[in-house]
């Protein structure tokens, strides 16, 4: 626990000593009560079974329970959908929500333990914003944290964890998010890549069709410079041997 209270100690002080002069600084913020902060994280686990199947609902909650250090609640259906065979009120899932402690050493255990772990992880996507300041994420195993045993579980399941901020608007939640260590992959850098790779492939079609032309034009020149076949040179002399008796013919 003491490992657990430095580690949040450590976040909180790099939030007031390093984020807020930060976002002061690049959003003119007049004073340190303006500056965004996270309020809440909500752990959200669905388990479209377990009406069906109980054990799946509790090894849900025992996942979470496990990765959060808190205890969840039961999310139920707020109506019925007779295509999946669930009524209003069954259990559909856990959820646990975090705030002040808890909340900051999920966040950090989140980013510099569970995150990295994913395969061939290159970081978190900047397109799950709300609007409103509010980025959701959405991870799909739970194997990542190390709290979970891999040989006990049964299942893969994902989840979706949401980081509810103060700020007013997605950019600012995006650069206090940022600071406080998430890994993003700015929007520009992923397009920037794939327009590399579309001109790489078009540079690819061109050289090939440029290599077919070239193939081709030989291909026609050979044809032309190619000599007459034996039959046709024949031909050629029995008409010109016609053509002198003809002449001698007539003369």
């Amino acid at each position: 626990m003491a490992e657990q209270n430095g580690t949040t100690a450590r976040l909180k002080t790099r939030y007031r000593d390093e984020v807020v002069p930060a976002l002061k600084d690049e959003f003119g913020y007049d004073n340190d009560m303006e500056v965004p902060r996270l309020e809440k994280v909500v752990i959200n686990k669905g388990v479209g079974d377990a009406p069906e199947n109980q054990k799946l609902l509790d090894d849900a909650v025992d996942e979470l329970r496990k990765i959060t250090g808190q205890h969840p609640s039961i999310t139920r259906a707020k109506k019925s959908v007779a295509s999946f065979d669930i009524r209003k009120g069954d259990a559909v899932g856990a959820k646990v929500t975090l705030r002040d402690t808890r909340m900051y050493e999920f966040f950090d255990r989140l980013v510099t333990l569970a995150l990295p772990r994913q395969r061939d992880f290159q970081g978190v996507p900047d397109r799950s914003f709300d609007g409103r300041g509010n980025y959701t994420l959405g991870l799909p195993e739970q194997i990542i944290f190390p709290e979970i045993d891999v040989d006990r579980t049964d299942r893969i399941h994902g989840m979706d964890v949401a980081f509810v901020t103060t700020a007013e608007t997605d950019e600012e939640s995006y650069e206090l998010l940022k600071a406080l260590g998430m890994p993003f992959v700015r929007r520009e850098e992923g397009e920037d890549e794939a327009a590399a790779e579309e001109e790489r492939e078009r540079a690819e079609r061109e050289a090939a069709l440029q290599a077919a032309r070239e193939e081709t034009d030989l291909f026609e020149e050979e044809e032309e410079e190619e000599p007459e076949s034996p039959e046709a040179s024949g031909e050629g002399e029995e008409a010109e041997g016609e053509e002198e008796d003809a002449a001698q013919a007539e003369a």
